[in-house]
């Protein structure tokens, strides 16, 4: 029976042992757990920067809804004070004072001998400053006031009287006057007109005579209740 002899018997058992080295293989475990961790270190690096130009992104697009919502909430106020003047101009426009109208109700209101020579009316406006709303030293809050304008209308007539008995129509004149529809609409019940003054009988020229015509020239005055806008 041949007899078989393996020269590199030796050799292919120190490989062998090398093989089956224990720190050798953890070594090999070692790098692939390393080249694992450095995978997944990869990974959560690449997720992180995914997630950061996320949080970028809406971060972006909160300021953008946050200016967007300063300007529409600009925008209100500009429009709520707009509408307020044009209430307020609307208001004005209602009830302002024409003399247009005052003329015409004298023309309505007429006594016999009497001659309305002259009429006036003087209108003063007085202005108060807004009141910012503030918190006193206790912590409350006062509210403030908005900017307001008192207006305060007199009118005046100049009349004479020609009457036979000069001076007795006057009082008739004034009542008329203060219950003519007009009048008694801007006037009130208690605003009627008051007899300022009244001169003694004088002569005046009459037109196309030489002759004068006795008479007495008198003042009516009357106030409008005052309004405040």
């Amino acid at each position: 029976m041949p007899i078989r002899l393996n020269l590199l018997a030796e050799v292919q058992a120190a490989e062998e042992m090398r093989r089956r080295d224990p720190v050798k293989r953890a070594m090999w475990a070692g790098g692939v757990m390393v080249a694992g961790m450095l995978a997944w270190s990869v990974s959560l690096q690449a997720k992180a920067m995914m997630a950061k130009r996320d949080v970028d992104k809406v971060e972006h697009q909160m300021t953008s809804f946050t200016n967007d919502y300063r300007e529409v909430m600009a925008n209100q106020t500009k429009a709520r004070e707009v509408q307020a003047k044009i209430t307020a101009l609307n208001s004005l426009t209602k009830e302002r004072f024409l003399h247009a109208n005052v003329l015409n109700a004298l023309q309505l209101a007429t006594v016999e001998d009497v001659q309305l020579l002259h009429y006036r009316a003087d209108q003063a406006y007085f202005s108060t400053d807004a009141v910012k709303t503030r918190t006193n030293d206790t912590g409350r809050v006062i509210q403030g006031k908005a900017a307001t304008v008192t207006e305060k209308i007199s009118i005046f007539l100049d009349g004479s009287d020609s009457s036979s008995n000069p001076g007795d129509q006057v009082t008739k004149f004034k009542e008329l006057v203060s219950m003519a529809p007009y009048f008694r609409e801007i006037l009130g019940k208690t605003n009627v007109f008051s007899l300022r003054q009244i001169s003694q009988p004088q002569l005046l020229p009459a037109p196309g005579s030489t002759v004068g015509k006795s008479c007495v020239l008198f003042t009516l005055e009357s106030k409008l209740p005052e309004k405040t806008r």
